[in-house]
């Protein structure tokens, strides 16, 4: 984690000093006063419903170095802070504080920066990527949803000063996002996983979606310049269909190198006779740019994880991880939490735990998932509604109840107000029986109707937006009480 001493926040971050003993060294940063530890910077966020503000007493008294506020502290607190050898500062932006802070501290570790964005696949491809990676060096990678402007950051702030590699995922629901973020994180090394529909709403288009992914390159160094040893390289799917708008938009003018991944023989990396075993694990041939091949299993399940799994082996043969390494890592790979994690209720009813959060497409893929798995009983899909899709909202969940009844579950549950009822709709419109179509206003409501009628045999998909809350649907059936 960061290292620094109080006397060189100012030049590094522009935060203003009030008091503080200029020798003490910072280590770590943290923005939940719970989880101050000795000689952390505390920085205080003024939210909505919690003033962090309000709790830099307690930071001062758990034994922070510093603590960064956004309103002038109290005589009071200047005294306590004095007392307990704590600086403290002021600024006007925390977000900024933290960006600028851990853009000094990347530049100084000297670690190559693999950065990661996409509509469908981030973190499956980053988890992959990080594994892949830690076969060799010493990586630090993204935890949950730690890939937003505050997120990136204390990544970053977190990485032990040894680590050679660190995986950064980037997120972003409006333009210029990941701009700021490939400031901070300033990548050799991009994945841009695909562009679908996420975000639509704020962002208008799909073509906009791309432009903002697309941000990333602005801190990418060009292939022709030896960055730390490395060039720097942008991997893209060879069956998105806005990869070329990327190339000629974006890579071409700023000089940086795509390798493309996917199922043609003419991408540089790619997928060949793919097969599914009976628990939905994909094996395929696996053909480097190099021409050199391997026979690969997927630890984790589903076709969809391919494309992922394939950007991923291109970034890591680009670092050197020969390819036995990344067959091994492959095989080893498992489902990040709420990620198409497979669980089991206590009356043996399987769950595909996918509630992390959805969008159209990802929709699609756990449906395909759902319907290629083994189940000797009923097939259930528990989908919620998609956020952030603004007008297009109604189209867009209509497709994903129309693609439900394609694929023939015996119940599809749309949990939700008027998104789930356009999805089950939709449903009902392209042949599937009324019967075997709920609606449910909440993931609640959900457990209550649904604990008792889950049988032995069943399995059953759960997907949603966060907002929609079903991993409380997937506690309650998957609790023993």
């Amino acid at each position: 984690m960061i290292e620094i001493a109080v006397k060189y926040l100012e030049a590094v971050t522009g935060a203003k000093p009030v008091t503080g003993n200029a020798d003490r060294v910072c280590r770590g940063v943290v923005i939940d006063s719970r989880a101050v530890a000795q000689d952390s910077i505390f920085v205080a966020f003024p939210g909505e419903k919690v003033n962090g503000n309000a709790f830099a007493p307690q930071a001062v008294e758990a034994g922070a170095a510093c603590v960064v506020m956004t309103e002038e502290p109290s005589r009071a607190l200047v005294r306590l802070a004095d007392e307990h050898e704590c600086a403290l500062f002021t600024t006007d932006d925390p977000t900024v504080f933290l960006q600028r802070l851990a853009q000094g501290y990347r530049a100084r570790m000297h670690a190559t920066v693999v950065g990661i964005t996409g509509s469908v696949g981030k973190t499956t491809t980053k988890e992959l990527v990080r594994d892949l990676l830690a076969k060799r060096y010493r990586v630090h990678a993204t935890e949950g949803n730690h890939n937003n402007e505050i997120g990136l950051p204390l990544t970053i702030l977190a990485a032990p000063a040894d680590t050679q590699i660190l995986v950064l995922e980037m997120g972003m629901d409006a333009p210029g996002q990941i701009s700021a973020l490939t400031r901070v994180a300033q990548p050799t090394y991009g994945i841009i996983t695909k562009i679908g529909t996420s975000h639509i709403g704020r962002l208008g288009s799909r073509e906009n979606i791309a432009r903002a992914k697309a941000e990333m390159l602005e801190g990418m160094p060009p292939s022709a310049e030896n960055f730390e040893g490395h060039h720097s390289r942008l991997f893209l799917s060879g069956e998105d269909d806005f990869t070329p708008f990327i190339i000629e938009n974006y890579a071409k003018p700023r000089g940086i190198e795509v390798v493309l991944c996917g199922m043609s023989g003419d991408d540089d990396v790619s997928a060949r006779d793919v097969e599914l075993d009976a628990e939905s694990r994909a094996s395929f041939t696996l053909e480097l740019a190099d021409a050199t091949q391997e026979r690969v299993t997927l630890g984790i399940t589903g076709a969809q994880a391919v494309p992922d799994a394939l950007l991923a082996c291109a970034c890591a043969r680009e670092l050197g991880i020969p390819a036995y390494e990344i067959k091994e890592a492959l095989a080893a790979a498992r489902p990040a939490h709420m990620r198409q994690e497979q669980r089991v209720t206590p009356a043996g009813t399987r769950v595909i735990d996918d509630s992390y959060n959805a969008s159209p497409d990802s929709m699609a893929a756990a449906l395909d998932l759902l319907c290629s798995l083994p189940c000797e009983g009923d097939r259930v899909a528990v989908l919620g509604e998609i956020g952030e899709l603004g007008e297009e909202g109604p189209r867009l969940h209509a497709l994903v109840g129309a693609y439900a009844a394609a694929k023939k579950p015996d119940l599809l549950v749309c949990v939700g107000a008027d998104n789930a009822q356009a999805m089950a709709e939709a449903a009902r419109t392209m042949g599937m029986e009324p019967a075997r179509i709920r609606v449910i206003p909440d993931a609640e409501r959900c457990v209550r109707r649904l604990r008792g009628a889950l049988g032995p045999q069943d399995l059953v998909l759960v997907k949603g937006s966060r907002f929609v809350g079903l991993d409380r649907f997937v506690e309650g059936v998957c609790s023993s009480c």
